[in-house]
């Protein structure tokens, strides 16, 4: 394997370990839809995240 092959799969693999992290963060922060805007107000009243906001 060359060097810039090892570099290239060293930034793949901390991009999705950024990811993963992100999204256990996420997760126990108490977000139901990790990514949208009003994640931390969804699913609160109901059993699904639509990741829209009511239109009432």
């Amino acid at each position: 394997m060359k060097p810039i092959d090892l570099i290239i799969i060293a930034v793949i693999v901390l991009i999705i370990g950024a990811a993963v992290l992100y999204i256990i963060k996420a997760k126990k922060s108490g977000q139901k839809c990790v990514g949208c805007p009003y994640s931390k107000t969804c699913g609160k009243s109901s059993k699904n995240c639509s990741c829209q906001k009511d239109q009432d």
